[in-house]
Formats: C-alpha cells, structure tokens, sequence
C-alpha cells in the first residue's frame, strides 16, 4: 500500500497527482433522503389541494348542505307564515253593501224569483227582479251573466260571484250606480252551496291567510 494512499481505503485508491479523491458517498444518500421526503410533501401538498378543489365544486360537504337546507326550510317556513311583500288583504264589499237585480233569461217560470230569495237569506240587497232585457232573453246558453259598473268589477261582482257557478263576469261602459245584474242562463240549476260560497268570499278577503295552508316540502 503506497503511503498516499488514505487510511482504509484498502489500496482501492491511489493517488496519481497532486489532488486527494473527494469521498462524499454521504452526503449523496443525504440528498437522496431529502430528495424522497421533497416528492413525498409534494404528493401531499397536491393530494390536499385537489380535495379541497372537490368540495369547493361539490359545495362544501355533507354537513354544510345538511346546514343550508335546514336554513331554507326556516326561511320558507317564515315567508309562509307572513303576508307576501306588499300584499294586504282585499277590501271587498260586504253582500248586505251590494245591490242585486235578478232577471230570468231561461223559459222556467219562477226562477229570478226563487234566486233572488236565496240571495236575501244570504245577506244580499235585492233590486229589480223580473225577465232579462231582450238582448239576453234565451241566448244565455251558460250559467249565468254577471253585469255591472266598471267599478264593480274588482268589488261587488267578484262577491257576486261565489253565489254562482261559473257566472261570466262583465262590466258595461257608460253604466251608473253600484248595483249589478244576475242574469241567469240556461245552464243554471241552484246558487252554489252557501257555506262553499261563504268560503269563498273568505278567501276573496284574506288571500294572504290562504297561501299559508300550502303545504311545506322541506
């Protein structure tokens, strides 16, 4: 073993110039090791990255969609249990503020008379009562014809309504007063049920307390 020869180097290595080997078998696992451990951070760093993409997409996760349907329920709940924004409850005429004319423009005798009684039980004002004008006289071939001022149109004859079934509802240009006209057809048989009717006018007046009996489907 030559004398330049590095202790324990066994004569693997001999020195043939003025420079000694550099040895840095070390130091090369040392960056291997970090090399590995890098990589390894790295797939983790990405790993974490791509599941968070997935819940920003998928939106948030179980519990966060559990937490926002409960929320929307509660909101729906309250919108439901409240008048809608700037609805307010109809002002409608009451049947004892509402004049009624009844005319018969069928062939069967009595009829304006036995309607128009029904109507005064009910709490409607009775008017003329008698045979419908020529022009209407056995051309109403439906239930009836509701006829009134064009105020009335949005007041008395909606109320009007409830009493019949399925009544044409029409305003006359031109027309005076407040009273209105129940022209009956030859399609009617009776007023609708009064507590159908009363009902009805229930609804007419609060229409918000109505939509509160929807059913809920959260």
């Amino acid at each position: 073993m030559s004398m330049l020869t590095p202790p324990g180097m066994g004569g693997q290595y001999r020195i043939t110039g003025d420079k000694y080997p550099r040895m840095r078998p070390r130091r090369r696992r040392a960056r291997l090791i970090l090399s590995m451990v890098a990589s390894v951070t790295a797939l983790g760093l990405v790993g974490w990255g791509t599941l968070q993409l997935i819940d920003v997409f998928t939106g948030g996760g179980g519990t966060a969609s559990a937490a926002g349907s409960a929320g929307d329920c509660v909101k729906q709940a309250a919108a439901s249990a409240s008048p809608a924004a700037g609805a307010r409850a109809a002002v409608l005429p009451k049947p004892a503020q509402i004049t009624v004319n009844v005319y018969n423009a069928t062939t069967h005798t009595g009829l304006a008379k036995d309607t128009a009684d029904e109507l005064r039980k009910r709490g409607f004002k009775i008017g003329d009562v008698g045979n419908a004008p020529a022009k209407f006289d056995q051309k109403i071939k439906g239930t009836a014809i509701l006829l009134g001022p064009a105020s009335a149109l949005k007041t008395s004859l909606p109320v009007l309504a409830t009493q019949v079934t399925a009544a044409d509802q029409r305003t006359e240009a031109g027309r005076k007063g407040t009273a209105v006209d129940l022209i009956l057809g030859n399609a009617f048989k009776t007023l609708t049920p009064q507590a159908t009717a009363a009902k009805a006018i229930t609804a007419l007046s609060n229409p918000a307390q109505t939509a509160t009996t929807s059913k809920k489907t959260c």
